[in-house]
């Protein structure tokens, strides 16, 4: 064999070596993808009206992301429980991350259901910790994702989605009022105050105020008679319209602020819609899952 064929076959078998490395890294790629899970996690609902915003949240994610698996949390036990005497089995962390193990998954994003980074987020937060910390090595990854309003930008989306669906039934002069959770020690009641300003600054009749914390019912009523409101559209700030937002916000008992409200002799109107019904809302939820590179499975960088 000459030496120029000879050169032929080398650069003929070089060629096809790159070929097969290329496609094995190619292959390699894909398959890291299809490893990769979503967790959502969220205090959780016994309502079985409010859970068609889970509903929401959870399809918007599998069109997201068609091959990779979806599971889900519910934190509060309390609520887990009264879900199994029902025949309605939601899993704790523990067994949510070991369903994704069972499946494949190598790098897990967990995303928070919350509006805000209140007590429920960091609880979360710790209790995803302890988990990763009892099993390490587990996962390659298990990265943590921000709630729903962390930024301005997230506020503004979210503002002008809520007052966009709330248009038609509010009319004209009509407020806006807004349920928020809120928490005992107003861990988030910055955020909360925050977000209340981009409102307002889109809309001057939007009014905020929360079940717990510091800004309730009687300083939302002060605020609502200052301005002269004699109607108002009540609404909850929360992914699901549960207990609060039947019961705390346009229940019929005495105490809810539908009935505080009609009593003060306002005309009320109420719309029970979860934010989780909202597109803008899960392509957010998305978009924080995705977006993360909090992994909790490294520890912080020493500086």
């Amino acid at each position: 064999m000459t030496v120029w064929n000879k050169g032929r076959l080398w650069a003929a078998l070089l060629a096809v070596f790159c070929v097969v490395l290329m496609s094995g890294e190619v292959q390699a790629r894909s398959q890291v993808a299809a490893k990769e899970g979503f967790l959502l996690a969220a205090f959780g609902t016994s309502v079985p009206e409010a859970k068609s915003s889970f509903q929401a949240v959870e399809k918007a994610f599998r069109g997201s992301f068609a091959k990779a698996p979806v599971a889900w949390t519910y934190t509060s036990q309390i609520i887990r429980k009264k879900l199994d005497k029902q025949g309605e089995h939601i899993p704790g962390i523990a067994e949510a991350l070991r369903h994704l193990k069972k499946q494949g998954v190598r790098v897990v994003r967990v995303q928070p259901l919350h509006v805000m980074a209140g007590e429920e987020y960091t609880e979360l937060e710790r209790a995803l910790l302890l988990e990763v910390k009892k099993h390490p090595g587990r996962f390659d990854a298990v990265y943590i994702g921000r709630p729903l309003l962390e930024s301005r930008e997230d506020a503004e989306i979210v503002a002008k989605a809520v007052l966009a669906s709330c248009k038609e039934k509010r009319g004209e002069a009509c407020a806006l009022v807004l349920m928020g959770h809120g928490q005992e020690h107003g861990r988030a009641g910055l955020t909360f105050e925050g977000v209340r300003q981009v409102f307002t600054a889109l809309d001057p009749l939007v009014f905020m105020a929360t079940v717990e914390g510091q800004r309730g019912f009687e300083e939302l009523l002060a605020e609502l008679k200052a301005r002269q409101v004699k109607k108002v559209l009540l609404r909850p700030l929360m992914v699901v319209a549960g207990d609060h937002a039947r019961n705390d916000l346009g229940g019929s008992e005495d105490d809810s602020w539908a009935s505080r409200l009609k009593a003060e002799g306002f005309e009320v109107d109420v719309n029970l819609e979860g934010l989780g019904l909202l597109p803008e809302v899960a392509k957010l939820y998305i978009e924080h899952a995705s977006q993360s590179r909090d992994d909790l499975t490294r520890e912080p960088k020493k500086k």
